[in-house]
């Protein structure tokens, strides 16, 4: 199975339908398997005394409270429903991340793959019991986690009547960008082991190579933010990827998956034809006659490869030639 690429648009059109539209066009265009958005009520989700993170502060450029800076850049819950349709329109499957409990039953709705929980809410008793109740197949993203909180959230979808088996963890880091010191990408693989459920990586670092390498180390899943345009105000922008930068990460993890191919170690279809001109052969090193012992010093190895091995050089000296040989020569033993 092919690994799942999920175009994080996020919040990223900043309350603009249309935005979002185009956002789809190019999670389509870069040949991504999912375009994901979020939804939530802004009064549901956090309260008037929220502030923002310091990362959002920093991109946003304001000290206004995270209620409102979130109410700039939510879609309104009755648009979700059409920016659906128009992903199924031009063929990209459509998730969106629901962080309040109206806005699981939105999400519900439209008839998605996959229920995404979002970091934050890992620890949110009714929310992971909403999630449970829709009877999704869940991603669940782990960042801020310690490994007791995500078992007892595995346990409230589990006993929820969500099975392991369709629940995919999401290693992460909440940090925007993250730095890679803090990525431990190592922990992907704790999951893995601790758990028994499919892992993946949701990435906030600055560029691609972090996800590729996560790919390489058996992510299941990738998440990761893009943009239309990293110079536009909201909190996230910055530590999204261009729309070039979001082709050339599917690009970079195809290649990879393709790479990563077959467990068992054999020469190649494509290395094949290499294999008589790289290797070697035993040659004459100097003028033979017929019936002179082959010795050490009367020969050496020589490519091509398409004559007796070196590996059966011990069993060559001592040998008598069965006909003359020049310099080059391969040898023959009858």
């Amino acid at each position: 199975m092919s690994v799942i690429i999920i175009a994080e648009a996020g919040v990223n059109h900043n309350g603009d339908f249309d935005l979002a539209c185009r956002l789809a066009d190019i999670a389509k265009q870069a040949g991504a398997d999912y375009v994901k958005f979020q939804t939530g009520i802004p009064e549901k989700v956090i309260s008037c005394f929220a502030e923002q993170a310091d990362y959002q502060k920093t991109n946003t450029g304001t000290e206004e409270s995270q209620l409102d800076m979130v109410r700039k850049i939510m879609l309104r819950k009755e648009q979700f429903a059409p920016l659906k349709s128009y992903c199924d329109s031009i063929g990209i499957p459509f998730m969106s991340t629901p962080f309040d409990l109206e806005s699981i039953e939105i999400v519900k709705t439209l008839g998605m793959d996959y229920m995404k929980i979002p970091s934050g809410e890992v620890t949110n008793l009714p929310y992971l019991r909403a999630v449970a109740k829709a009877g999704l197949p869940v991603i669940m993203s782990t960042g801020m986690c310690r490994l007791g909180e995500i078992d007892e959230a595995l346990n409230v979808l589990v006993t929820g009547g969500i099975p392991l088996s369709q629940i995919t963890l999401l290693h992460c880091n909440t940090e925007y960008p993250t730095p890679y010191i803090d990525v431990n990408l190592r922990a992907m693989i704790t999951l893995k082991e601790a758990f028994g459920t499919r892992v993946g990586y949701s990435d906030h670092t600055p560029g691609i190579e972090i996800p590729v390498a996560a790919v390489a180390m058996g992510a299941e899943v990738i998440e990761k933010h893009f943009t239309i345009d990293k110079s536009l105000p909201g909190p996230d922008h910055l530590a999204s990827l261009s729309p070039e930068e979001l082709k050339r990460m599917v690009e970079s993890i195809r290649h990879t998956e393709m790479a990563l191919g077959s467990p068992e170690k054999f020469p190649s279809p494509s290395e094949r034809k290499n294999m008589p001109i790289a290797r070697k052969s035993i040659v004459a090193a100097v003028p033979i006659a017929k019936g002179d012992f082959f010795t050490a010093e009367n020969l050496t190895v020589k490519r091509p490869g398409d004559g007796i091995s070196p590996m059966l050089w011990d069993e060559v000296i001592g040998l008598r030639a069965p006909k003359d040989f020049m310099p080059d020569q391969q040898i023959t033993i009858k």
